[in-house]
């Protein structure tokens, strides 16, 4: 008994065939455009920000090492919160990531679905 093949059970890399015509089509359409520039204002700024919050623990315990000795609770400094708080501030970010790449995939999917070639045709 021979089984239909359906896209629900195709894995992505049979799903996702196609000519590098349709690619280039799909690379030059508005739709795909608007998909990178939505792309670009959520990870080029979490990434800025990153970026200069990471390196602003050295840069201010270099430069600033009484206010970042500054005791808070006990023994425990600015220096120390601050560090511990590069953790979380990282999984907030990699957690706010995962939920605009959600609203990306289903972006993405609409315009290759949207640009797929019928079955049996080119």
């Amino acid at each position: 008994m021979v089984e239909a093949v359906t896209q629900a059970n195709m894995r992505p890399a049979e799903r996702y065939q196609a000519s590098q015509t349709t690619w280039d089509t799909i690379a030059e359409s508005q739709a795909f455009k608007d998909l990178m520039a939505t792309k670009r204002i959520f990870i080029i700024p979490a990434f800025v920000f990153f970026v200069v919050y990471y390196f602003a623990l050295p840069v201010l315990v270099g430069y600033a090492p009484r206010f970042m000795s500054t005791r808070v609770i006990g023994v425990v400094n600015l220096a120390y919160l601050f560090a511990l708080s590069q953790f979380f501030v990282a999984w907030l970010i990699a957690g706010l990531y995962v939920r605009a790449a959600n609203d990306f995939d289903r972006l993405a999917k609409d315009i290759v679905d949207k640009a797929e070639v019928p079955k049996g045709g080119k």
